[in-house]
C-alpha cells in the first residue's frame, strides 16, 4: 500500500537529493480567510525556493496523503468548506474514510517522516494550555517533537501557551529547545518571553549537524528551533498580555474547549488588536520557512557526501 503521493515537484527533489521543507495546511484552512490564506501559501512556498529548497505542504485530500500540493490543489483546499484539523489521533482514519483534512504541527511531522523530509517550517507549536492542571488540555504537538526525528522551525509555542509548562515538557521528553541567535525564548509575536532558551544557536549547519548526530546516536524525536519574529513585525508581550487575558476569559465564558480553543483565541486576538496578530503571523511564518530552508540545504549537503 502507497502511504501518501507526492506532488510531481516534490517526487523530481527527492530523486535528485534537493532539499525539501514540509509545510503545515492548518493555517490555510483554519489560519485565515480566503483569498488571503491562498496569497499566504503561495507566498511561503515561494519563500522556499527563493531560499534553495522546494515547499511540500502536506493535506490529505479525498483519503490521500500528498506529500506538496501544486498550484490547483492549493486553491482549492484554500476555498474548501468543512475541513478537518488532523492530529496524530485522527489522520489515519481520515484516509481510511476517504476525507479531507489539514495537518496540524503534529500530522505534518509524521507526513513529513514518512516522506523522508528532516525540516518543517510553521508558525507555533502548540503545548500546554493555560489550567491544563485541571484541564489537562496539552497539545500532541510536544508528544510528536519526541518520538518523531523532523527539526520544527517555529516562533516558539504559540503566546496563548502557558510557556514556562510548555519547556517544562519538553525537557521532559528530551526535547532540544534551540533558539536561534538570542539566548531568550522566542513567544511567537513577541521576539522574547522572558524565558532562557535551553540551547542557542547562530548558524544553520549547526542546527543540521545535530539534526544529523541525534539520529546516528538512536536519538529519539525532533528537535524544536526557536526563531524569533523579525523586529519590525513583533508585538511586544506586555502589550500583547491583556489581550490574550481578556481572549482567554471570553473563551472561557462561552464554554470553547478541545481542538476549538487555539482557533477562537487567535480569531479573538485578531478582533482585539485590530488585525496586527494576523500580519505578525505572517511575517514570523515567513521567516521560520528562509531559516527552515537554510537548515535543509545542509543536510542535503551532508547527504550527498
Amino acid at each position: 500500500m502507497t502511504l501518501f503521493t507526492p506532488s510531481a515537484e516534490v517526487a523530481k527533489a527527492q530523486a535528485e537529493g534537493t532539499p525539501i521543507v514540509a509545510l503545515e495546511s492548518t493555517i490555510i484552512t483554519h489560519g485565515m480567510p480566503y483569498p488571503q490564506n491562498l496569497e499566504v501559501a503561495r507566498q511561503v512556498e515561494a519563500d522556499v525556493r527563493a531560499a534553495g529548497a522546494v515547499a511540500a505542504t502536506m493535506a490529505v485530500l479525498n483519503g490521500t496523503l500528498r506529500v506538496g500540493l501544486d498550484d490547483a490543489e492549493l486553491e482549492a483546499l484554500a476555498k474548501a468548506k468543512g475541513v478537518a484539523k488532523l492530529s496524530r489521533a485522527d489522520m489515519a482514519a481520515c484516509i481510511a474514510t476517504g476525507g479531507t483534512g489539514a495537518t496540524t504541527v503534529a500530522a505534518t511531522m509524521i507526513a513529513a517522516r514518512l516522506a523522508g523530509i528532516h525540516v518543517f517550517a510553521t508558525g507555533g507549536i502548540g503545548g500546554v494550555h493555560k489550567g491544563a492542571e485541571l484541564s489537562f488540555d496539552i497539545s500532541a504537538d510536544l508528544m510528536e517533537l519526541a518520538q518523531t526525528p523532523v527539526t520544527v522551525v517555529a516562533a516558539g509555542a504559540k503566546a496563548i501557551l502557558d510557556i514556562p509548562k510548555t519547556l517544562e515538557v519538553l525537557e521532559t521528553q528530551g526535547v532540544p529547545v534551540i533558539a536561534y541567535g538570542q539566548n531568550d525564548m522566542p513567544a511567537f509575536w513577541s521576539r522574547e518571553s522572558g524565558l532562557p532558551a535551553p540551547l542557542r544557536m547562530d548558524d544553520p549547519a549547526q542546527i543540521a549537524a545535530a539534526h544529523r548526530l541525534r539520529g546516528e546516536m538512536g536519538v529519539p524525536g525532533g528537535q524544536l528551533i526557536g526563531n524569533p519574529i523579525p523586529k519590525d513585525a513583533e508585538i511586544s508581550a506586555e502589550v500583547l498580555a491583556p489581550i490574550i487575558a481578556r481572549a482567554q476569559a471570553d473563551a472561557d465564558a462561552f464554554g470553547i474547549a478541545g481542538k476549538g480553543v487555539t482557533p477562537y483565541l487567535l480569531q479573538r486576538i485578531f478582533e482585539l488588536t485590530e488585525g496586527k496578530s494576523l500580519e505578525a503571523n505572517i511575517a514570523l511564518v515567513r521567516n521560520n520557512a528562509k531559516l527552515a530552508a537554510g537548515i535543509a540545504k545542509h543536510l542535503a549537503d551532508y547527504s550527498a557526501k
